[in-house]
């Protein structure tokens, strides 16, 4: 089987290794650098810079675990250099996947002539043809969203990319959208010694998740010194007169509003990465949300799939992943178990927060009927020990006493969402956790 795939973001370079592994010839094209906007300018980049915060943080705290007379700086620039070599050393050890002997790497930019054939421009102004393919796979992920507002391009309006590879740490920082994005910079620069504001148009902060988990997350910011305002709509950017600062300017509740800064962060979501493929030829059907596929992945045009962020549901690198393995399995015929309904998923602020699942606004919001359990760190005996007993754990069952969501804050709530996924994909009852043996004393406990 001949397969194409556009794209080398987790949802191309995976698949690609997958289908490769399943005996296809895979030709991959990639316009820009291994490893998509995950690995450069996304998951893996602000995860280091995570770990400098952490690290800060658990310093500044040093004298409650007994440990004094601490001497520290923070040198923003190691920091960013230790960031930027994970993720060189990484993108060569995706480069040498990609040596896979089923897979030809291909550099330039990919578009459709037809629903067989596929053009790439390349770099140097030259170009090719793939033509025959059996399966084409487009997995060419998403780009940074932007107000349409004036002044959204003054200098020191910049995007999350941009802020990555930023040469210093901001004084002021307005980050625009409370979402998973914009949450997470403010977390690390808050750490990092800059002034942070966020400003966001819902009600509330990461207005996709379990509204009391984001409200207690938005508390728990607000006490590391992080302002909000929310049910803000952004209407302008303005610089100062003397062009020292920004203002961000924002309506809220009928009254005009503004925050200074430095530096502006548009944090406001991405977009599907459509505009250069050349649907249209191809005929597959895609709106501003973007690529439309089944269960399968497969778009309207039988043999063309569509993977991760480009299909404009959930824009996260697992579930890229494994949407593309599902597509790899259908089109070779493959049965498989993976359920893409339940797809856990975590913001790595400080504190953690992670969800799989119903949360309970949906299953208010339905009718049907529904239990709602809590547990709190503060009576976990592990989060004592770590210091770290702020938050708690969210299990809803449904009227059948199944675990159908779990949504968690506190203490490596990232690695602890893994336990419900599990119960949830196995169709898992509270009697299943209740008879189920957990370490002591252990953060998993919570679920007890």
């Amino acid at each position: 089987m001949k397969t194409v795939i556009i794209g080398a973001g987790p949802g191309g370079y995976e698949t690609a290794l997958y289908a490769a592994g399943k005996g296809a010839d895979v030709t991959l094209v990639e316009e820009g650098r291994l490893g998509g906007t995950c690995l450069n300018e996304g998951c893996i980049p602000t995860k280091a810079f995570c770990r400098s915060a952490e690290m800060l943080e658990e310093l500044k705290a040093a004298s409650f675990l007994g440990v004094s007379g601490l001497e520290y700086g923070f040198d923003f620039r190691t920091a960013a250099t230790r960031k930027n070599e994970i993720v060189d050393r990484l993108r060569d050890g995706i480069a040498s996947l990609m040596q896979h002997p089923r897979i030809n790497l291909v550099h330039g930019r990919a578009s459709f002539s037809d629903a067989r054939t596929v053009m790439v421009q390349h770099a140097d102004g030259s170009s090719s043809v793939i033509s025959g393919a059996d399966s084409i796979i487009i997995a060419t992920g998403s780009v940074s969203a932007w107000l349409d507002i004036p002044g959204a391009h003054l200098p020191g309006v910049i995007s999350s990319g941009q802020l990555l590879d930023y040469g210093h740490v901001p004084e002021r920082l307005c980050i625009i959208g409370g979402g998973v994005i914009g949450l997470e910079f403010a977390s690390i620069f808050r750490s990092f010694g800059s002034e942070v504001s966020v400003v966001e148009y819902c009600r509330e902060i990461l207005p996709r998740y379990d509204s009391d988990i984001a409200k207690r997350l938005r508390q728990s910011l607000s006490k590391r010194g992080i302002g909000f305002c929310t049910g803000a709509q952004v209407s302008e950017i303005v610089r100062s007169a003397d062009g020292a600062s920004l203002s961000v300017v924002y309506v809220r509740k009928g009254m005009e509003e503004r925050t200074e800064a430095d530096t502006v962060l548009m944090a406001v979501g991405r977009c599907p990465a459509v505009s250069s493929l050349n649907l249209d030829a191809a005929g597959v059907e895609y709106d501003a949300r973007g690529i439309r596929t089944d269960a399968d992945m497969q778009t309207n045009v039988p043999g063309i799939y569509a993977v991760g962020d480009i299909t404009g549901g959930v824009m996260l690198a697992h579930a890229a992943s494994m949407q593309g393995i599902r597509a790899v399995d259908h089109m070779m015929g493959i049965e498989d178990n993976i359920d893409l309904s339940v797809m856990p998923a975590a913001v790595f602020t400080m504190p953690e927060v992670a969800s799989v699942g119903r949360t309970e606004d949906e299953c208010k919001a339905s009718g049907e009927p529904y239990s709602c359990r809590k547990s709190f760190f503060r009576a976990n005996g592990k989060a004592m020990c770590l210091g770290e007993t702020e938050g708690l754990c969210k299990i809803i069952t449904d009227g059948m006493d199944r675990i159908v969501g779990c949504h968690i804050i506190g203490p490596h709530a990232s690695d602890l969402i893994h336990e419900m996924t599990a119960f949830i994909s196995m169709g898992a009852s509270i009697q299943a956790l209740h008879d189920m043996v957990h370490v002591h004393p252990s953060l998993n406990e919570i679920f007890r």
